[in-house]
């Protein structure tokens, strides 16, 4: 049997007892491009490698990545530097069938996908270390939660001025005009409402689904299989990450959208600083969540409450618009603008160019 190479994965299992032949195998890495030079005798029993690198070979994966678009942008969650394919999936199905396994270029830190998705949370794989996270995270980490996202939590948020999927979807992709054709990363994600919606699309090059909890992204799996003759499913990845610690490299993401989230993260100003930092200059932030003015204002000691509310459940209750002005322009972000519907606000705002 030949040995074959795929999409830059190889295995010494390709390798007949009887190969004699030394062996040219170009593999594909985040950050830079090798050949291996295998070699394996009649009646060794071990395979010889020697790596080299090889400069003309370089310069036609470059080209070929650049005819076809790619761009690189996944990073170490820990040091922030790029990330190297070891076994890479194509898109969102094969991550599962492939055993998707990527390693850091500069910490050599690996991380492993499974069945759903590719975790690059920062204590992902650790065997006895444990990290419990605030009660509003926690919450959306259970199976309950995230088998009912979708089937009927996420319609109560009509109640709170949010105009439903489709129309919040429409109102976003006014705000990310100047991006479509680029990246675009789904934060807290959830089950996926949003990702599939912006994949079906077909305006964006790569969609990145990306959730803390394994049980939304195990939704966002199955609810995508579901679907019959779903367009682009090589162009959505599944990531696991903390939305404090996004796994992807500085300046490198066209968009972000965060559907219902913002209030839902434990410290607001950690995350939209890391958003700033992914975001490319130009690139553009969109989310959604609740304000909590108007005849809320009138609550006696509402800042007290508020403060007490925060400390037990872990996710964050905003007053007024300009708190969320605020928080954008602290984190390196301009050109703030919002649509308000009662409690409802979607806002954006863009790196600096």
């Amino acid at each position: 049997m030949p040995m074959t190479v795929v999409s830059g994965r190889f295995s010494p299992a390709f390798l007949p007892n009887c190969f004699s032949l030394s062996r040219l195998v170009t593999v594909k890495y985040a950050a830079q491009r090798r050949v291996f030079l295998v070699s394996r005798s009649a009646h060794a029993s071990s395979v010889s490698v020697s790596v080299k690198t090889n400069s003309n070979v370089d310069s036609v994966i470059e080209k070929e990545e650049k005819k076809r678009g790619e761009k690189k942008i996944l990073a170490c969650p820990i040091c922030y530097n790029s990330l190297a394919w070891i076994s890479q999936p194509n898109g969102l199905i094969e991550s599962a069938a492939s055993g998707t396994q990527v390693q850091c270029n500069t910490c050599k830190r690996s991380y492993l996908g499974n069945e759903t998705h590719l975790d690059l949370a920062v204590a992902s794989g650790s065997k006895r270390y444990s990290e419990p996270m605030p009660l509003s995270t926690e919450l959306f980490r259970t199976p309950l939660v995230s088998f009912l996202y979708e089937r009927g939590w996420r319609q109560n948020f009509m109640w709170g001025g949010f105009p439903g999927p489709e129309k919040e979807f429409e109102m976003a992709k006014d705000y990310l005009k100047p991006v479509l054709g680029g990246n675009i990363i789904d934060a807290s994600c959830g089950s996926g409402m949003f990702s599939r919606l912006f994949a079906r699309s077909e305006l964006f090059s790569l969609v990145i689904a990306l959730d803390y909890s394994e049980n939304m992204l195990r939704q966002c799996y199955e609810l995508l299989n579901q679907e019959e003759n779903f367009p682009n499913k090589e162009k959505l990845v599944l990531v696991r990450a903390d939305i404090a610690r996004l796994p992807f490299l500085s300046g490198s993401v066209d968009a972000v959208h965060a559907g219902a989230a913002l209030h839902c993260w434990p410290s607001p100003s950690s995350a939209v600083a890391e958003i700033s930092r992914v975001l490319r200059p130009g690139g553009i932030f969109v989310a959604t969540t609740f304000i909590y003015d108007g005849p809320f204002s009138f609550i006696p000691f509402l800042k007290n409450l508020r403060q007490e509310f925060m400390r037990y459940s872990g996710s964050h209750m905003f007053l007024n618009e300009r708190e969320l002005e605020d928080l954008c322009k602290a984190c390196g972000l301009v050109g703030f603008t919002r649509v308000r519907n009662g409690p409802f606000i979607m806002l954006s705002a863009t790196k600096p160019s």
